[in-house]
């Protein structure tokens, strides 16, 4: 043969060949994969209409028009930015354009002249604040780069409060050990102007709200979900005098907060007086705090009062259900109950030249999130934007609540989706264990977990363990310090429990958990090994020691009150013990590590150390790390290839495929 044909053939062999290999997914330059098998393209083509849910959320309202500021991703692109909406139904007309993701922002209250917005740099949450002209759309740098910052807005105006951090990487050896929050006001259209208020030494200080008059700030000094402080600060000499709790010695959460319009009452939520937050009504002349929902056994979660003082809109906690209530300032009688859909109520906010409208986020099982519109006059609610996507939601499952009895006979709930009927026998289970640890699972919209569970038959349960929210005070101080692992001994109970329920199928159960989620589940390999598929660990706590010594300064105390300090002896070596990093021999599951490397919060080398040290004992560990993410994946390239790698984990472990 000659030489020319048989190079012809072999080239032919290589291509078809080449061509017999099935197509993979190539992560993209800002993921680091390891151990991660090919994707094929295959599987990313039958998730695809799962990674397009795009939902719709209600930022702000323009001061004087019957138009708003929503936050949206916009079809094809790779995060949400800000839009302006005109109209219900109105189309959405893009503001900003950046790689980075913008959820929220303020339009200027005089005139709507132009909007404010925070951005940071990779997940870094080093947030910077600007100001964008809507007639040019030019953008100004208000806050210094150097800080974290976030921004209020004075009732007139025409000042903008810009409230900073200083971050570890500005410091020597790139640590604070003091910490200090300063208070700075400027005129957004002239920045030059800016002058210090104050400077509020430690950490947890966040301005809340100006009084009607401006000339004084109220603050909360936040030290853990169940201990806070509210202050209230003269603007021009910048003293601060504290308002609650009255009395030393007393322990409460505050938050929620609105000032009357003359200035003499501040309506508020508090745990002060019982189990739960109630809405209260504080009164500055006698510092008397008047409860106004003791009718109501659950949190009031969010409140929000009308320009004119006439209408107080609470959302209420039920069961992991939002409620929205409505209460007379005047009388503190509650009003009515409006209609509005179950599922999780957002950042409900009045029209100011239209107090009797209020705009909110509504997200439920069947939405990403969509933007409603409430006429309390009427009781008329309009749709103004709903979300998208590129598959019908209508018909996924609805949770069902689940409870069962812990180790010490506690009562523990969660949320059950089970798969449509078409899925026969007992269903495999993936616990998604929720952060914070003071979060909370509730009735709302599960994204790509649904097609796990319209698709593959997957049951998903979300638990509520101790130290979640929503279930009193008492609940949210139960896995504080040395009782760390008894929240881990609720997800055993959930196993045995598992095992009675006929639908489910206690042999393919996989833990799945973000931040203090993630430590749950490396926990519950550590000590449920022999009743668990796999684990998959999103941004979590690997080693107590570890985490609090790296985590940014500003956040460390408020970590030290959750769960211990570690310049304690004593609670230095329990943390120590109980760190999964330390018990990682006791691991013998496939796990699934995942992590953004600017993550301020839970530093990388949790999931660094982890992988490496699981992978040392023999076990299969897959690692993916994002270059240009922090705490969660924010980017829509960075979320898929995330998803497609969840379910090939999930396929093969807990499936068996």
């Amino acid at each position: 043969m000659p030489l020319r044909l048989a190079f012809a053939a072999v080239f032919a062999w290589i291509a078809l060949a080449a061509a017999a290999q099935p197509a993979t997914v190539a992560p993209n330059a800002n993921l680091r994969v390891e151990n991660i098998p090919p994707i094929p393209q295959a599987l990313a083509e039958r998730v695809a209409a799962y990674t397009e849910f795009r939902g719709v959320g209600f930022a702000d309202w323009h001061p004087t028009r019957r138009e708003m500021l929503v936050s949206h991703r916009a079809d094809g692109a790779n995060t949400p930015q800000l839009f302006l909406l005109r109209a219900p139904g109105g189309k959405l007309e893009p503001l900003t354009d950046f790689a980075e993701p913008i959820r929220t922002g303020a339009f200027d209250p005089v005139a709507g002249r132009f909007i404010v917005y925070p951005r940071d740099t990779g997940g870094n949450e080093a947030t910077r604040i600007y100001r964008m002209d809507l007639d040019t759309r030019q953008h100004t740098q208000l806050s210094n780069p150097d800080e974290r910052s976030e921004f209020l807005f004075n009732h007139k105006g025409d000042r903008l409060l810009i409230f900073s951090v200083p971050l570890d990487r500005t410091a020597q050896g790139g640590r604070r050990d003091e910490i200090a929050t300063t208070l700075t006001l400027l005129d957004p259209l002239k920045p030059e102007s800016r002058r210090t208020v104050a400077t509020l030494t430690g950490s947890g200080w966040f301005p809340l709200l100006f009084s009607p008059d401006d000339r004084k700030l109220l603050v909360l000094r936040y030290r853990s979900a169940t201990d806070s402080e509210v202050w209230l600060l003269d603007v021009a000499t910048g003293r601060n005098e504290r308002l609650l709790p009255v009395a030393d010695g007393v322990r409460a959460a505050y938050g929620g907060f609105a000032f009357a319009p003359d200035g003499k009452t501040i309506y508020l939520t508090t745990d002060q007086q019982g189990e739960f937050r109630q809405l209260a009504a504080f009164h500055l002349a006698t510092r008397k705090l008047t409860p106004l929902s003791a009718h109501i056994p659950w949190d009031v979660e969010q409140i929000a009062l009308s320009e004119d003082g006439k209408r107080l809109a609470a959302v209420v906690n039920n069961d992991g259900v939002d409620e929205l209530r409505m209460f007379d300032p005047a009388s503190g009688a509650e009003l009515p109950r409006p209609a509005v859909p179950a599922g999780a109520i957002g950042n409900p906010g009045w029209h100011r030249s239209h107090p009797r409208e209020l705009a909110f986020t509504l997200n439920s099982p069947q939405s990403a999130g969509d933007v409603q519109v409430l006429d309390t006059a009427t009781g008329t609610l309009t749709r103004w934007a709903a979300a998208a996507g590129a598959i019908d939601a209508h018909g996924f499952a609805q949770p069902e609540v689940v409870r069962w009895k812990s180790f010490d006979g506690r009562t523990i709930s969660g949320l059950l989706y089970l798969p449509p009927a078409r899925f026969a026998g007992p269903r495999p289970v993936v616990i998604a264990i929720h952060g914070g640890p003071e979060a909370q699972a509730t009735v709302a919209f599960n994204g790509r977990w649904n097609y796990l569970i319209n698709e593959l038959g997957v049951a998903l349960l979300e638990p509520n363990v101790r130290g979640s929210r929503g279930y009193g005070k008492t609940f949210l101080d139960l896995d504080n310090g040395l009782r760390r692992e008894d929240a881990v001994r609720d997800i055993g109970a959930l196993l045995d429990w598992i095992a009675t329920d006929p639908r489910l199928d206690a042999k393919r159960v996989l833990v799945q958990g973000g931040s203090y989620g993630g430590y749950m589940v490396l926990a519950s390999l550590v000590h449920y090994s022999d009743r668990l598929r796999g684990g998959i660990d999103v941004v979590g706590i690997s080693d107590f020691i570890t985490f609090l010594n790296n985590t940014e300064s500003y956040r460390r105390e408020l970590r030290r009150s959750e769960y211990g300090d570690e310049r304690d002896p004593a609670m230095r070596a329990y943390l120590q013990k109980i760190s999964p990093l330390a018990n990682a021999e006791r691991s013998r599951a496939p796990l699934f590590v995942v992590h953004g490397k600017n993550d301020p919060r839970v530093p990388v080398g949790e999931a660094e150390q982890i992988a490496a040290r699981v992978r040392a004992n023999g076990q299969p560990v897959w690692l993916l790390i994002a270059d240009n993410e922090g705490h969660g994946f924010a980017r829509k390239a960075n979320a898929d290839y995330y998803f497609y790698t969840l379910v090939k984990f999930v396929e093969d472990v807990l499936l068996g495929k």
